[in-house]
């Protein structure tokens, strides 16, 4: 992924904007409300969405699931549509470049005990209104303020007993 970012900074000092993926993990409780996990930032702790650079090879659905893996240590599966996109200001050593971010829903299945960036960082389920009052980029508190669960995340899953008749189950 090195090579991915080195290319992006290349763009950047040429003027051009550069672009990121990101995930919004979620989930839905047993009430049916959203809940979304943040993560803090390695640098300033401040609470972010696992976000990275696209990755040679990989969709951009496919590069934001495994930086979800590795910044925020869950599994699940990106939402094929995004939910959105945002631009923020990065900073560089020596200069700040505007980046354009592809956001993508991420359903969260497993909630991993050890991740790849965990002595770096702290992950939070929270509602998705109090989860947008903690991020600074104003842009991506809205998009994540908005988030509904999709159609489908909203009921337990149904499983066909072993008779046949249809159970309501998760």
């Amino acid at each position: 992924m090195a090579a991915e970012k080195k290319k992006a900074i290349r763009k950047a000092k040429k003027g051009e904007r550069i672009r990121q993926v990101a995930a919004v993990p979620f989930r839905v409780t047993e009430g049916g409300a959203v809940e979304v996990m943040l993560v803090t930032s390695r640098q300033t702790q401040r609470f972010i969405v696992p976000k990275g650079w696209p990755m040679k090879g990989k969709s951009g659905r496919k590069a934001a699931t495994v930086e979800a893996l590795e910044e925020a240590g869950v599994v699940g599966t990106a939402l094929k549509p995004p939910a959105g996109s945002y631009s923020y200001w990065k900073r560089l050593q020596s200069h700040f470049v505007r980046v354009d971010v592809t956001v993508y829903l991420l359903a969260v299945t497993e909630e991993l005990a050890n991740w790849q960036e965990k002595r770096r960082r702290r992950r939070a389920w929270l509602s998705a209104a109090d989860a947008a009052l903690l991020i600074d980029e104003p842009e991506l508190a809205t998009l994540v303020k908005s988030i509904k669960a999709p159609a489908g995340e909203q009921e337990p899953k149904r499983q066909a007993d072993p008779d046949g008749a249809q159970a309501t189950g998760k």
